[in-house]
């Protein structure tokens, strides 16, 4: 490969002029030949600095509104000339094309416009043609040429220039290696659009970006409330996957993709009120979500808690009136739609994928172990517990009774501690555990935790089983009255 090269002529063809000035006129010092085109040879000029016109090297003028202006082999020839190619610098000679040592961009703000709300026509415009063309070939050619792909690289440029007027070949392909990352992020956000992927108003964080890939409209009729987060499609995928679980009327109230209280109870306005009492606190600001109609006497208690989202499969119209006094409570009508049974993500430098958990254990597939088997109240809980336990982040342990979830202890690095907190914070709103169950959503390596539920109360477990020290939970039962089960189902959940 070729060492230094000189920067005698550059190319300057930039949308945001911020940070620009001081390039230009370092490049002015250093005696290169400046061309430019439209509104930027205009700041150029208005620096009092010496530009040559694109139009005046190709003899054709900007045209189609500007959306042709450097696309012509006289500037492309000088781009892509191989310096040390006799014939290329012939024919640069034989059509008068200079070489072009440097070339500058920064690309419309193609996603800033998509996040601004633009009409289609004015996001279209908004695609860069001559921009992204003019990266690509100089980056091709870093061999002999010096690619700037965006304004974040001034500050590169900007130290080259401060240091003499050359580059190294080094410096020259960590540049085109930036710029194809430029080229790649700026088609794959175009890519995204056309795909019918719709902007969120900020991803995890407001200094993140989102957009979401499917259709919304088809799985939910939103009836009220201002547009959906990225965060609230997370609580409202987790709250989904979770009522689907329950056949029974059943409230649940998510935070942060965890149930932090639900209930199964004869009415809807019973499951929510039972669903709140487990945890009132953690429920402000929540996903709700029932899977049955949403009703009067319900939306009146519901309106009395600032929650993000209520779903339901129906609202009564009255409840609808009620839920509206917040102006910005979403409210969304559930439509039967087939999910996904697989489930992507990004990972370093991939993705992967696998099945989506659809294994779901009734008390059928709950082979007891202990010398006392749970009751029919143990196996109704057992069973209504397994069903939190396996939509709720690992660690986790969950404490029920009676159809209604007392505490759990979630996203924990220690079981032991997962447990700890849930007892911790069921007795911090006055739950007492004497009779209640635990679910747990991986084995017990040791008898630990049985025995600490044991003290609280607990007499019935489920677990998936798999330690080797299994049979010393089980012992542990055995010797004070406790019944355990085990499904033979791992529900790790990260």
């Amino acid at each position: 490969m070729n060492g230094t090269r000189s920067i005698k002529s550059a190319l300057v063809s930039v949308y945001s002029k911020d940070g620009l000035e001081p390039i230009v006129r370092q490049l002015a010092q250093h005696g290169v030949r400046i061309y430019s085109t439209g509104g930027t040879q205009s700041y150029i000029e208005g620096l009092g600095i010496a530009v040559n016109r694109v139009e005046d090297l190709t003899s054709y003028p900007s045209i189609l509104g500007g959306r042709v202006k450097t696309l012509h082999p006289k500037v492309f020839g000088g781009i892509l000339a191989r310096r040390h190619e006799a014939g290329d610098l012939a024919q640069l000679a034989e059509f008068e094309i200079p070489l072009l040592d440097l070339v500058i961009v920064d690309l419309y703000p193609f996603e800033d416009t998509v996040a601004s709300g633009a009409s289609d026509d004015d996001i279209i415009e908004k695609i860069d043609i001559g921009g992204i063309s003019l990266i690509r070939a100089a980056a091709k050619n870093f061999q002999d040429v010096v690619i700037i792909p965006s304004k974040e690289q001034y500050a590169a440029l900007a130290d080259v220039l401060s240091r003499g007027n050359t580059t190294t070949v080094n410096e020259r392909k960590s540049l085109a290696t930036a710029a194809f990352k430029v080229t790649a992020h700026y088609d794959s956000a175009i890519g995204t659009w056309f795909s019918g992927a719709k902007a969120l108003r900020y991803g995890e964080n407001p200094h993140q970006r989102g957009w979401f890939h499917g259709d919304l409209d088809a799985m939910f009729t939103q009836v009220h409330g201002k547009e959906l987060s990225y965060n609230n499609l997370l609580d409202i995928d987790a709250a989904v996957n979770l009522i689907d679980e329950f056949s029974g009327t059943t409230f649940a109230i998510l935070k942060h993709n965890n149930a932090c209280g639900l209930a199964t109870r004869p009415t809807l306005k019973e499951a929510y009120l039972a669903a709140l009492a487990g945890d009132p606190v953690s429920a402000f600001g929540g996903v709700l979500i029932c899977n049955r109609p949403m009703d009067v006497a319900t939306a009146e208690e519901v309106d009395k808690l600032f929650c993000e989202v209520v779903i339901a499969p129906a609202f009564d119209e009255a409840a609808i009136d009620i839920l509206k006094r917040k102006k910005n409570r979403v409210l969304l009508v559930r439509k039967q739609v087939a999910l996904p049974t697989r489930q992507v993500r990004t990972l370093l430098n991939g993705t992967i994928e696998q099945d989506r958990d659809l294994s779901t254990e009734d008390r059928d597939r709950m082979r007891p172990v202990t010398e006392r088997t749970p009751t029919d109240a143990e196996l109704a809980d057992l069973e209504f517990a397994n069903r939190i336990v396996k939509h709720t982040r690992s660690n986790t342990i969950v404490l029920a009774k009676d159809g209604q979830l007392l505490a759990s202890g979630c996203g924990m690095t220690s079981r032991v501690d997962a447990l700890r907190f849930a007892i911790q914070k069921a007795h911090s709103f006055n739950f007492g555990l004497k009779g209640a169950v635990m679910a747990s959503d991986a084995f017990f390596p040791f008898p630990d935790c049985v025995e600490i539920a044991e003290k609280e109360g607990i007499l019935a477990v489920v677990q998936p089983g798999g330690s080797v020290k299994d049979q010393e939970s089980i012992d542990y039962c055995n010797s004070h009255g406790m019944a355990m089960v085990i499904t033979g189902v791992r529900h790790f959940k990260h």
